[in-house]
């Protein structure tokens, strides 16, 4: 795995790359449900628009609630996806959501082995290198080096938890509140938190 800044912008497909296998089997299966009358254009449409609605500033939401809530903090930790519809947000599948919770002794990070299984529900569409098999692989194997690919070292004293998510299960990670972080709001502490800090390969930083 290549060396992570620690911003990681999209890079844009050429525009003239031809389809791939999956991409061919997408098109296909669509025709075919639409042709069967199983589903419609208008519900493919829509279910992009929901898509393309969420952001990892909804997940940001639920962790500044978390820091700034007690009670909500222990509800979400129980089941949070129950915790993650009081504040609005619709899962549109029947994914359970675990959220793990950073601690002084543990740090977790969140991969997909198998896949690109991811919580987008509340962060959107996975970032490219997450669905790269290097990632996958040496996420699990040697994870600190992957943590410190990503400028986030870990000490020797705590302990790296790694959770794959699949089919039906989806992993956040509630990250630790940065100190100094007392006197702001709910929304000055949701701008702190990162996408990469909710899958685990990044820390909140003030």
């Amino acid at each position: 795995m290549q060396p992570h800044g620690h911003e990681h912008p999209d890079i844009p497909e050429p525009e003239d790359k031809p389809p791939g296998y999956y991409e061919i089997m997408e098109i296909a299966v669509r025709e075919l449900l639409i042709e069967k009358k199983l589903i419609g254009p208008d519900e493919i449409r829509r279910q992009i628009e929901v898509l393309d609605s969420r952001t990892p500033a909804l997940g940001a939401r639920v962790v500044a609630r978390a820091w700034i809530d007690p009670a909500f903090r222990v509800r979400l930790l129980r089941n949070g996806r129950a915790a993650c519809e009081e504040l609005g947000i619709s899962f549109y599948d029947d994914t359970q959501l675990i959220v793990l919770e950073n601690t002084a002794a543990v740090h977790n990070l969140v991969v997909c082995t198998l896949c690109s299984c991811y919580p987008r529900p509340v962060l959107g569409l996975p970032p490219d290198w997450y669905k790269l098999k290097p990632y996958r692989a040496r996420a699990v194997r040697e994870p600190r080096a992957v943590l410190a690919e990503f400028g986030t070292f870990i000490s020797d004293d705590v302990e790296v938890r790694v959770s794959d998510s699949t089919a039906m299960v989806r992993y956040l990670v509630l990250p630790q509140r940065p100190p100094g972080t007392e006197g702001m709001s709910e929304q000055q502490l949701a701008d702190l938190v990162t996408r990469d800090a909710m899958i685990g390969v990044t820390t909140v930083r003030h």
